[in-house]
């Protein structure tokens, strides 16, 4: 086991997927810190293919992730001039710009700029996730409020511990908004009504909430909610892993783009894995065991249910 104490992740390999413990203290709070170090770890768990998947789960026995640090989003906003959204918005995509340029990153990092900086790349970890081949969990084993609900609806799978405890966005109650992708990615998964609703409220879901409404896959005992992560992530895992990423990339930006564009990207994505030699290979073996049976193998129940368990039909390995 590898751990970094300083940014609260404690890594642990288990086969193709990692268990990262998130610790974020006695109040598991999110810090600076550990949100460069989720960087890091998204970043290699998407260019090392033995890397499949990736569990998150709280450090502490009630809380998955509690909130950011207040002081770090405080202090964040200390010594700016008041500004409209427009200006923001131009603020946050020159932040953007220069998070790609490390030199220039390194010396306005420096600056009243250092808050926006890391906050900028923070919404780039999300959706290096959702862009990813590598399949994310979250192991929900107690409360996610604010940025912890927005870093699990960042996740591609969400296994919630039923008990005394509670999802969701609360910043409206701070005075603030979402700033995480919460607005965003909650709205996708349950819907405009609902979202709004919540948001506006500051009132989180319980886990029979959470689930009956989609903001959570499942919800399981408490002690069972790592054991489970860790079987929907070897199970989903099994499958190309250059298709999953396809696949996410297809449904989290195509979905929000107007039809035209949503096909196209879809098309695309279609093409490049079409060449594929591991996608030739098993079409040309479905094609052989067409002829030799007499029927389509995807259409015989046993080789169906196989393929599923196996994440293929058909040999060859993953890409």
């Amino acid at each position: 086991m590898t751990s970094e104490a300083k940014t609260g992740l404690e890594i642990e390999e288990h086969g193709t997927t990692l268990i990262v413990r998130i610790d974020g203290g006695e109040h598991a709070l999110l810090d600076p810190g550990m949100a460069a170090q989720l960087g890091r770890l998204v970043d290699r768990a998407d260019k090392d293919p033995s890397i499949h998947a990736v569990v998150f789960t709280g450090a502490h026995p009630d809380r998955f992730l509690s909130h950011a640090d207040i002081t770090w989003l405080q202090e964040g906003g200390v010594g700016f001039p008041p500004i409209n959204t427009r200006t923001a918005g131009f603020v946050f995509r020159l932040a953007t710009a220069v998070n790609k340029m490390p030199g220039i990153r390194s010396l306005a990092g420096k600056t009243k700029l250092k808050t926006l900086l890391q906050l900028d790349g923070l919404h780039a970890t999300f959706l290096k996730m959702n862009a990813s081949g590598t399949i994310f969990i979250a192991a929900l084993n107690g409360s996610a409020l604010a940025i912890g609900a927005e870093f699990a609806w960042a996740c591609d799978v969400r296994i919630m511990a039923d008990g005394d405890f509670v999802i969701g966005l609360t910043e409206v109650l701070l005075a603030l908004t979402p700033g995480g992708g919460g607005s965003q990615r909650l709205t996708r998964l349950i819907g405009s009504r609902q979202s709004l609703a919540a948001i506006l409220e500051g009132k989180p879901f319980t886990p029979a909430e959470a689930l009956a409404l989609g903001a959570v896959d499942e919800v399981v005992p408490q002690n069972r909610v790592l054991e489970r992560a860790i079987e929907r992530a070897e199970y989903l895992s099994l499958r190309s892993k250059k298709s999953l990423g396809a696949i996410k990339r297809s449904v989290y930006f195509g979905a929000s783009m107007p039809l035209l564009d949503g096909l196209q990207l879809e098309h695309a994505e279609f093409l490049v894995r079409d060449q594929a030699k591991e996608a030739q290979q098993r079409m040309l073996e479905y094609v052989v065991a067409t002829e030799a049976t007499g029927d389509l193998p995807l259409l015989d129940p046993k080789t169906y249910a196989r393929a599923l368990r196996e994440g293929r039909i058909g040999g060859g390995s993953n890409e």
